[in-house]
Formats: structure tokens, sequence, C-alpha cells
């Protein structure tokens, strides 16, 4: 396909695509996004480009990344709500500060994006390696390194108090 019969085949298609991607999800980001990605496949693999056969194509790789997406979110929400939560307390007559620091942590583990969260679990709960992660979310190692960058990020500036409080408990005992 050449550049030209692909633009001409982007700008036939791409918003007929991302509606119907958005009719399914009825999320707009996703839709653009995997609207994106469809045509990303087009091009990466070359699909020759003929006017009346290439839409149904396009609808038929559409709704199947829609598929895959959600067979992957439900995979890793799955994975995510059958990972137990524990903790140890610091000392035992310290209930409340555990429970606060248990808090502390729990929302701020909340607030990451789903799937900087399911690779930091993955990979700090679970023991799993850069490498495994990336075979499960059938991702590249790359992008489970730069999602753990930026969960520990978030991680660090949503915890410096809690931080705080476990520097001052060792500094007390």
């Amino acid at each position: 396909m050449t550049k030209k019969e692909f633009q001409e085949c982007f700008d036939q298609h791409f918003d007929a695509i991302r509606n119907y991607l958005y009719y399914r999800s009825g999320n707009t980001e996703l839709a653009t996004d995997l609207a994106q990605d469809v045509f990303l496949r087009v091009w990466e693999k070359n699909i020759k480009y003929e006017q009346g056969r290439t839409k149904g194509l396009l609808y038929k790789m559409a709704g199947d990344l829609f598929i895959s997406y959600t067979r992957r979110v439900k995979l890793q929400n799955d994975y995510l709500q059958s990972l137990p939560l524990t903790f140890k307390s610091i000392r035992v007559d310290d209930d409340i500060e555990y429970e606060e620091l248990k808090k502390g942590y729990e929302k701020a583990l909340a607030n990451l994006p789903e799937k900087q969260r399911a690779v930091f679990l993955m990979n700090r709960m679970n023991g799993l390696t850069y490498k495994e992660i990336a075979e499960c979310l059938t991702i590249s190692v790359k992008a489970v390194e730069k999602r753990m960058s930026k969960a520990l990020g978030k991680l660090r500036i949503e915890l410096q108090l809690i931080l705080l409080i476990i520097c001052t408990y060792f500094i007390v005992l």
C-alpha cells in the first residue's frame, strides 16, 4: 500500500471505525486508541487497499482488537482481584498508625492507572520479572519498564507523607 492509498483509506474510514468502536466500548479515548491501532496494523502489514473490500476488513480488525482488549482487561482485573494485600504492623500497640499506613498505601495504589498498577503488583507482590510480565500481558519488555517507572514515580510522590511517618517510627525505636 502506498502512502497516498493509506492516507485515502485513513481519511475515508477512520471516523467510521472510531464510531463503531465507541458504540462497542462507550469510551471515546479507547475507541480512538483502538482505531489508531487498526490503521497502524494496516500500515505495518501493508494490506492492499481496494475501495470496496477494505472496509469490511477494517471492521473485522476493529472488532477483533476490541475483543482482545476486553479479554486482556478482564484478565488483568481478575489477576488484581486475586492478589491479597497484607501488611505487617511495625509495632503491635500502634494499630491506629498501622491502619493509616495501610489506607495510604491502598489509596496510592488505587490512584495508579490500571496498567501501571497491574505491572507494579505483578512485579512487587508476585515477584514476576519484567519479561514474565510482558509475556503475560502480551506487551513489550520496554512497555513494562516504562509502566513500572511511571508507577514508582507516582507512588513515590503520593507516599512521601507515609514515608515520613515510617522514618519517624525508626527514629523513635
